[in-house]
């Protein structure tokens, strides 16, 4: 859960570390000083990403931090096998390094078939939201991937490297939900050495789109754009030949460029980059695979995130395409999750408060443990606590389970 103190709180805080003064924090950042001190005296709770993000890095810390967002699960683990702190370890595995001595295995590799059936239940629990149950799991997952790679037949070792880099590819994704995005950054590093083992492009590529979504969330947005477009040039299919994995996979790493283009206020990239996307699912059809799903509805839903993801957000045309979107073909429920968490957005920012509660509150119910994760869901809260002209039970009942002072 995240702490009470708010991200004027947190800009004090780090600013008089670095003993820098509002002025000189405006002079560096590009933000004018009026909305430093506005920020600092709780005049104002949030700004736009892109404010946020020129402040963090005047300060030199990462985005999230300035954010707050939640580092633990809701539930505590079960053991210490499991949990964030043994994803971690996993993670930063020490036996892979060079040069350090490590004891021998000893325990024996489980059976390869169920492994491979564990990573697929992970990869369904993940998009399922249960986050606190998949970071018991997923520690150990790891560990034992690792041990059957090892023991892996030449026959054998393509299809089980693959399943390795699927099991990091949950683990940057589940440590990046959670605030780790260091830890994040290695586990790409892991998926993309083990799609190298595997020999699948495929799978590497969709590495690049989990470490575009990486970068994306440490505030490194021309970073974010620059990798995944690159690598979508690269496997570009005839489409005439291509395989549906291919267009999938091709179609992931477009919509992973599209949206830091659309931060970084390239509208008419993102709408070439999201447009190209439409095009390859309407080729590819629905599919999952490689972890992840695609499908026209997919690529609406992130149209609708473009739209507001610039400096200067377009609520009326996200709500325009969320039109488009029909809700029960998103196959995965965090997806869909995320989708409305946009379409809340969009409507607070056209004015429409009542039916953004409704919304969130909805989102919520269906996905109680997912929402404390997403920064944009508690900073429209945020921003709908600040504007509110009457005393909400609802609103304020709504913050306080998400992290947000209610008393704003």
């Amino acid at each position: 859960m995240a702490g009470q103190s708010t991200i004027g709180d947190r800009i004090r805080a780090l600013r008089e570390f670095r003993d820098v003064t509002q002025e000189e924090l405006a002079a560096r950042s590009g933000i004018h000083v009026d909305t430093i001190r506005k920020l600092e005296q709780g005049q104002r709770r949030s700004a736009r990403l892109t404010t946020l993000r020129a402040i963090a890095a005047a300060l030199d810390t990462e985005l999230e931090r300035l954010l707050g967002s939640p580092t633990v699960t809701s539930r505590p683990p079960e053991d210490r096998t499991g949990g964030l702190l043994a994803l971690r370890d996993a993670i930063q595995d020490v036996t892979g390094l060079p040069g350090v001595p490590v004891d021998d295995a000893s325990d024996a590799p489980p059976d390869k078939d169920a492994w491979a059936d564990a990573v697929r239940e992970a990869t369904a629990l993940y998009w399922q939201g249960g986050y606190s149950t998949l970071a018991g799991r997923l520690p150990l997952l790891l560990h034992e991937g690792r041990a059957v790679a090892r023991e892996a037949t030449a026959a054998e070792a393509p299809r089980v490297w693959a399943g390795l880099a699927l099991a990091y590819q949950l683990a940057a994704s589940l440590a990046t939900q959670a605030g780790h995005t260091a830890w994040a950054f290695q586990a790409v590093e892991a998926q993309l050495h083990a799609a190298a083992r595997a020999s699948d492009p495929l799978m590497a590529a969709m590495g690049v789109s989990t470490l575009s979504w990486v970068l994306l969330r440490q505030g490194r947005w021309e970073e974010a754009q620059r990798v995944a477009e690159r690598k979508a040039e690269e496997i570009e299919p005839v489409f005439r030949k291509a395989t549906k994995a291919q267009l999938a996979v091709y179609g992931n790493v477009l919509l992973a460029a599209a949206i830091p283009a659309a931060r970084r206020g390239r509208g008419d990239e993102a709408d070439e980059f999201l447009n190209l996307a439409e095009a390859t699912a309407v080729r590819s059809g629905p599919l999952r695979s490689y972890g992840t799903a695609f499908s026209p509805v997919d690529v609406r839903t992130q149209q609708v995130n473009a739209a507001l993801a610039g400096e200067t957000p377009e609520p009326g045309k996200a709500l325009m395409l969320a039109a488009r979107v029909e809700l029960p073909a998103i196959s995965r429920p965090v997806h869909s999750a995320a989708h409305r968490v946009d379409v809340a957005q969009a409507r607070y920012q056209s004015g429409d408060c009542e039916g953004a509660l409704a919304t969130l509150l909805e989102v919520e119910r269906d996905q109680p443990e997912w929402i404390r994760y997403q920064t944009l869901a508690t900073s429209t809260v945020r921003e709908m606590l600040e504007t509110s002209r009457r005393r909400n039970c609802a609103l304020r009942n709504l913050a306080a389970r998400l992290g947000v002072d209610p008393s704003l």
